[in-house]
């Protein structure tokens, strides 16, 4: 089946690790100051530790991408980045989740540019509008930044088939409604498919069950 996309995507990548290495700044050390004159020595002050904050770890080394949010938004922009949010999960379906004919997510995503194209295109709109208005002359650099990153959050192997159902349904529901109302359903479907991406707890007959010891007991040897 080939898979057409309809709209040009710019620096997509299928898998990106971006990661970022924060410095950690040192107190300096204070001035010393003058005790009284039965003293005689100078006090000087401790240097302040940095404060080490351990990074969340979810059990089983299951990997959850980060969203990607905009800082502080206009509703009208927090609506577009929903609706671009979408658009990157329903695609990324498209190219990873053709092991199932039943979702059908490459003919979603193909209808889904068709059925809401002119609400995507305003989508954009106000999202380069967003950057140009937070980084001015790198709007375009930073959209382009933007979009990649939005579409690797979607990109993991530890939950794909619940990515992919929870996908696949969005696709058909957003199919369902008429043009100009994908905003509100964008802002209302991309946490479902979000929440598709955690761990999801075994059903209690998959569960392992911890294995008992077993102690071998045996007679005392005779003396």
């Amino acid at each position: 089946m080939n898979l057409r996309l309809m709209f040009p995507l710019s620096a997509f990548v299928a898998a990106l690790v971006m990661v970022g290495a924060a410095g950690v700044e040192s107190a300096a050390m204070a001035a010393p100051k003058k005790a009284s004159a039965r003293a005689g020595k100078a006090i000087k002050k401790p240097v302040a530790k940095p404060v080490v904050v351990a990074a969340p770890v979810i059990p089983g080394g299951f990997m959850v991408p980060k969203e990607i949010l905009l800082k502080n938004p206009t509703p009208a922009e927090a609506q577009a980045n929903a609706v671009w949010s979408l658009r990157a999960a329903l695609n990324v379906a498209a190219l990873q989740c053709q092991y199932s004919a039943f979702l059908a997510t490459v003919k979603n995503y193909n209808d889904f540019l068709r059925h809401h194209g002119e609400e995507l295109v305003r989508a954009q709109t106000v999202l380069i509008g967003y950057f140009r208005r937070t980084d001015g002359p790198r709007a375009p650099n930073s959209f382009d930044q933007y979009t990649t990153r939005t579409y690797n959050s979607y990109s993991t192997l530890d939950a794909q088939y619940n990515f992919c159902n929870a996908a696949g349904l969005a696709g058909r529901r957003v199919l369902a409604i008429g043009k100009d109302q994908l905003g509100p359903i964008a802002l209302a479907r991309t946490p479902e498919i979000r929440a598709a991406l955690m761990p999801q707890p075994l059903a209690p007959g998959l569960a392992v069950l911890p294995l008992t010891p077993f102690v071998l007991s045996l007679p005392a040897p005779d003396a």
